[in-house]
């Protein structure tokens, strides 16, 4: 039976009816689905309550009032309900629980029938039981308490006849709402944390009993949420093309607060504030501001900007139709406007706030006539642009939703950012219309006196030198007076120096002041190209900021990294992200890196965000591929060399170098070997060579047709598809492309389905092909299937694919293939594939990778290795400064080693310090080399300029070098450990050594020296080869005192002992005999005291004498032997001691060295 159930409640309830007591008692037990278990939040949503006056009873026939009611909830409690008939009547007793979400859901409800006494006052006692989940806190069995808000009790009467009525109106009258006496009391609830634990009166299991009492004084603890989102709380530059900020809202930990919004979708409340400052209207028909998107389709909310400068909002109705509403007002450019959208059920309001302090306020009212549907955890919101529709061109401020509310545009705290950023961006802008003005009027008069002169002057060659070579002559006629002339003196002083160069065929303004912003910035860099260039720097400002004005933006960028890292000038964090958002804005492509590497580390005062630094990689990383497509502009292969590799260097050459030359003799001799790379310098700009399309083209034409080479004849006939620098033959491109596959080239293959796939649109003899590809490892060919079942293509299959398409995209990626590597970082940024789960951080590293290899990037690092090799050092320390504030870690750690090599450079022009940043940078990349782990290792293990030691940090770089399978790292490491350091366990984890050896030092030192030794170049003696025999010699050498040299040493002492009594025997008169002076050797003392040796005769000592010497002699060799003896068993008993084939053979030959000794100590005395 389901009393009193709404849509959104599930009732299972057991009635007792009890006639003949003439009592109904209603047991509910409630499974909310919204009023849900809550334990931090706070009523909005409270039942209003009224109790009638005494006044009011008084003039009714019939009476009812509560005289003894409980304050609070509790588990028994009764109310004394007194009352008044007049006829036979029904007694209604209800109480009333109410949460945030849920008003009103019946808890308690009891009735009797009154069918005497009438016209009597009556008192009834009723017992209240409230359930469980109302007065008892969680435990073990019982779960999921309530928190309500309120709870009332309410009474009413109705006549017995009318409960009695079968009418279609009866059950309606029999109401509360419908009752002529009735009353409320409110009853108290109890937080909660403050209710009691229950006591069940049950026998449980030993297990669950155990449970119980393990968690009986756990405090279950609620997820304090808000409904708030911050989409963005830091500037971020729109380029105005089809890239954004992708955020998804996740659905709410909070039960409670994701019941709601279940609830609301088809009556949502919510409110988005956006800010934003537009230097242009949309150049499309619609321009991105915010997007929900949801399985590919636009869903509510979307705000769009318009050609004109309206503003278009859609809203998506719960029906599946869309309704459009536009703004009757415009949007000021060059100015921070809030927008404001607020929807309530039915009711849009748009505000537009203009200004920091919002003094203009235009606002926007509709009434749909149909309900919205707002499903938010549905896809995701995208703010500027997106594959469907491109952004705005300007900059957005700060972003918040508000999911379950609706609040007027005074209620929304969304503040603008910093004042001081804000100030500079205006008077940036502003200062930037004043100079493309003066630029264009500049030239507009430059060009009309031109035509005036062509006009009323013959020409001569007198005149034509002096125009060209002469002094430039000033017009006194510009309409500028004296204060512009000063404000902008470096401007005029370089147009006054165009004026013969300006070209006549520019007639638009922005042609004009591109044109001239290219001219001043190529006057600065070549400036800053001397060999004191940066000297200049604080000089050359106003120029770059006019170059920037004119909208040149590298010129932008150049200003960035000069303020942000006080090149020149004094630090400027502000300057700095201005400079870094305009160029950014400006589409300059290291600005774009630059933001997104800030983003992606968080650092500088750049806020760590993912999701904002995939928005500015996305952007490169799309340009990148589409770079590598075009052969013009100053676009060079990117190569990693590293400063400090001799043999990187050597092969950076140039078309006179020895090393281009010898390829090229080579080449010329036929090798094919050589005619590849030969081609693929001259082709990409590779290993320092001038990008040279024509005389590539020559090289993979001798090698495809004459010589007949696979791969080259895959090169060359994709040149002749394409038509890239020379003239379209696709016959012939087909018929070289077959030879090469038919020599088994994996590229052939992949390039013979690429045309069936472009050019004659056979998808299955596409697929033969590129399966046969992939087989023979062609990323390609694997990425083109991957396209295949994304766009349901693939033969056989009827449907997309996006699981599997994923698979080969990915798997492409993993091979280097660009656009694999460009569409997974897409899936991981959005997690529009269900079976991908979102993944920002792996979408940021896809993309940085192939923005990395960006062209002009790769021009700019090959500027900065040429200057290095010209030894131009101001130059090479101001590009790989450009590139290493990208992110590209190979500069950073060529700069960091420019800077250790050239100390004062560093110290006279950079503000930071050049080394520690650097190299600490580069350390902490995801491709770092161990050549920085094992320098911010040295350079925390000596305290690099007054910094302190930190030994653990310094153990962690060079186990990051080690890991790496560096043999400086464990070498490094066993260092540590023998100065008396101890690595920490995570170290000795992360280098995956046995924990069996962490207990000894010797052990350890063992595994990390034999692992350097493993690691170590192949050498004849390596230091970690020299350091474990070191090891071995040390620890057998500290043995054998603890053993073996106890009994040598003894016998040594005994040894001596004898020889010096000997000798003093010697020394007594009349005791030569003993000491056995006239001994039978070889060598004999002659009378003169001169040692003889040969035949002469011996003196020969009498018989006696004889004997004795005999017996002393053979009594010394004894015990020179018993010595050796003594020594060779202790040896025997510490090899017994040795189970290591190792250890036992250092352990051999270190005592041997010692018996050495002895035997030759011995035979000298």
């Amino acid at each position: 039976m389901f009393l009193g159930c709404s849509p959104h409640l599930v009732y299972v309830t057991c009635v007792h009816f009890f006639w003949d007591m003439q009592i109904v008692r209603v047991v509910t037990i409630v499974l909310f689905m919204q009023m849900v278990p809550s334990y931090c939040a706070f009523t909005r949503y409270v039942t209003t309550v009224t109790i009638p006056s005494k006044e009011d009873w008084q003039y009714n026939k019939e009476f009812i009032e509560f005289t003894d009611k409980p304050d609070v909830v509790s588990n028994i409690s009764e109310v004394s309900v007194r009352y008044l008939c007049s006829k036979p009547c029904i007694i209604n007793v209800e109480a009333l629980a109410s949460s945030e979400f849920q008003v009103g859901v019946p808890v308690y409800k009891k009735r009797w029938k009154s069918e005497k006494h009438f016209h009597i006052h009556r008192t009834a006692r009723v017992p209240i039981t409230f359930p469980s989940m109302l007065v008892y806190r969680d435990d073990c069995l019982l779960k999921h308490s309530i928190s309500v808000h309120s709870v009332i009790l309410r009474a009413w009467i109705v006549p017995k006849d009318l409960w009695d009525q079968n009418s279609e109106n009866s059950e309606e009258m029999r109401t509360y709402q419908n009752a002529a006496v009735k009353t409320y009391s409110l009853v108290e609830p109890i937080s909660v944390f403050e209710r009691p634990i229950k006591d069940h009166k049950k026998c449980i299991r030993w297990d669950v009993q155990y449970k119980c009492k393990l968690y009986a004084d756990k405090i279950p603890q609620c997820f304090r949420e808000t409904d708030v989102v911050e989409i963005l709380s830091f500037p971020y530059a729109s380029t105005g093309e089809k890239f954004g900020l992708v955020k998804p809202f996740d659905r709410f930990k909070n039960y409670e607060l994701e019941s709601l919004r279940k609830m609301r979708m088809e009556n949502p409340r919510f409110t988005i504030s956006i800010w934003v400052y537009l230097l242009h209207w949309c150049k499309a028909r619609l321009c991105g501001i915010i997007h929900h998107l949801s399985d590919g389709l636009y869903s509510t909310p979307m705000l769009f900007l318009t050609e004109s400068g309206f503003i278009h909002i859609q809203l998506q109705l719960v029906l599946g139709r869309d309704i459009a509403v536009k703004t009757h007002y415009k949007i000021p450019l060059r100015r921070w406007n809030r927008l404001d959208l607020s929807l309530e059920g039915r009711k849009m309001t748009f505000t537009s706030r203009l200004g920091e302090n919002m003094e203009e306020k235009q606002s926007l009212l509709y009434i749909c006539d149909e309900d919205v549907f707002f499903n938010d955890t549905a896809g995701f919101f995208v703010l500027g642009g997106s594959k469907h529709v491109p952004g705005i061109e300007g900059f957005f401020g700060p972003v918040k939703v508000y999911r379950l509310t609706a609040l007027t545009t005074d209620e929304i705290f969304n503040l603008p950012f910093g004042r001081n950023i804000n100030e500079l961006m205006d008077a940036y802008y502003t200062r930037c219309e004043d100079v493309k003005e003066i630029v264009f009027l500049f030239s507009q008069i430059v060009n009309q006196g031109r035509t005036l002169e062509e006009k009323n002057t013959c020409g001569n060659y007198y005149s034509m030198l002096n125009g060209r070579f002469g002094d430039k002559p000033l017009c006194d006629n510009f309409p500028w007076g004296p204060h512009e002339r000063e404000e902008y003196n470096s401007l005029f002083h370089v147009l006054s120096e165009m004026v013969h160069g300006l070209p006549t065929d520019l007639s638009d303004q922005l042609e004009v002041t591109s044109y001239v912003g290219k001219r001043i910035f190529e006057k600065v860099i070549e400036k800053l190209s001397s060999p004191q260039g940066l000297d200049y720097v604080s000089s050359l400002l106003p120029s770059l900021l006019d170059s920037s004005c004119c909208d040149y933006h590298r010129a932008t960028y150049f200003l960035a990294v000069i303020y942000e890292m006080g090149l020149g000038v004094y630090q400027h964090s502000s300057q700095g992200l201005l400079y870094s958002l305009v160029a950014a804005q400006g589409d300059d492509r290291l600005a774009l890196m630059h933001l997104g590497y800030k983003h992606l580390q968080g650092i500088d005062g750049y806020l760590l965000d993912h999701d904002l630094s995939y928005g500015y990689y996305a952007n490169i990383a799309a340009q990148t591929s589409l770079d590598r497509r075009i052969t013009e502009g100053k676009q060079t292969y990117v190569e990693i060399v590293r400063l400090i590799d001799d043999q990187a260097l050597k092969t950076q050459t140039d078309e006179n170098g020895d090393y281009f030359l010898w390829v090229k003799h080579l080449a010329t001799q036929g090798n094919t070997a050589a005619m590849q790379q030969v081609a693929a310098m001259l082709y990409w700009g590779q290993n320092g060579v001038s990008r040279n399309i024509e005389a590539a083209l020559e090289w993979y034409r001798r090698g495809a047709v004459e010589i007949g080479d696979p791969t080259m004849m895959y090169d060359y006939s994709l040149l002749l598809f394409k038509g890239d620098g020379v003239q379209e033959n696709r016959r012939l491109a087909l018929k070289l492309m077959k030879k090469a596959a038919a020599k088994g080239s994996h590229q052939a293959f992949n390039g013979l389905g690429w045309y069936y796939h472009n050019y004659r649109r056979n998808f299955t003899k596409a697929v033969k092909y590129w399966q046969r590809a992939q087989e023979l490892g062609n990323s390609d060919a694997v990425h083109n299937l991957g396209v295949l079942y994304y766009e349901g293509l693939y033969p056989g299959v009827a449907e997309k694919n996006d699981t599997l398409a994923f698979e080969y995209f990915l798997k492409a990626a993993e091979g280097g293939h660009m656009e694999g590597a460009i569409r997974c970082s897409s899936f991981y940024s959005t997690g529009e594939i269900k079976s991908v789960p979102r993944n920002p951080r792996m979408a940021v590293l896809m993309a940085k990778y192939v923005a990395e290899q960006n062209g002009y990037l790769g021009y700019t690092i090959r500027t900065a290795l040429n200057a290095y090799k010209d030894m131009s050092w101001h130059k090479a320390l101001l590009y790989y400064l450009l590139t290493a504030e990208t992110g590209i870690e190979m500069s950073q750690t060529n700069i960091a080693y420019i800077c250790e090599e050239n100390p004062e450079l560093a110290s006279s022009h950079l503000s930071s310090d050049c080394v520690w940043r650097y190299y600490n940078l580069s350390a902490y990349q995801i491709n770092s080399p161990s050549f920085a782990y094992l320098k911010m290792g040295d350079l925390y293990y000596y305290g690099y300029h007054n910094r302190s030691r930190n030994i653990d940090l310094a153990g962690v770089m060079y186990a990051e070098a080690a890991s790496q399978s560096d043999s400086q790292g464990f070498y490094n490491l066993a260092s540590l450990i023998e100065e008396g350091h101890s690595l920490s366990p995570v170290i000795l984890d992360h280098l995956k050594i046995n924990r069996t050896v962490w207990s000894s030092n010797y052990s350890l030192l063992l595994e990390l020296y034999k692992r350097c030794n493993f690691y170590s170049a192949k050498e004849s003696v390596s230091p970690c080869l020299l350091a474990l025999f070191r090891l071995h010699l040390t620890v057998a050498w500290n043995s054998m005192l603890r053993d073996t040299m106890v009994h040598i040493t003894a016998t040594i002492l005994l040894s001596l002992l004898i020889v010096i009594v000997l000798q003093h025997l010697q020394a007594i008169p009349g005791l030569q005999w003993l000491a056995g002076t006239e001994s039978p050797a070889r060598y004999v003392m002659d009378r003169s005291g001169q040692m003889d040796q040969g035949p002469s005769t011996p003196v020969i000592p009498t018989n006696t004498s004889t004997e004795r010497n005999i017996f002393i002699i053979r009594l010394a060799r004894l015990f020179r032997f018993a010595a050796i003896i003594e020594a060779i068993r202790g040896m025997e008993e510490r090899l017994h001691m040795h189970w290591n084939v190792g250890e036992w053979l250092f352990t051999v030959f270190g005592i041997s060295i010692c018996v050495a000794c002895i035997v030759i100590t011995l035979h000298v005395i």
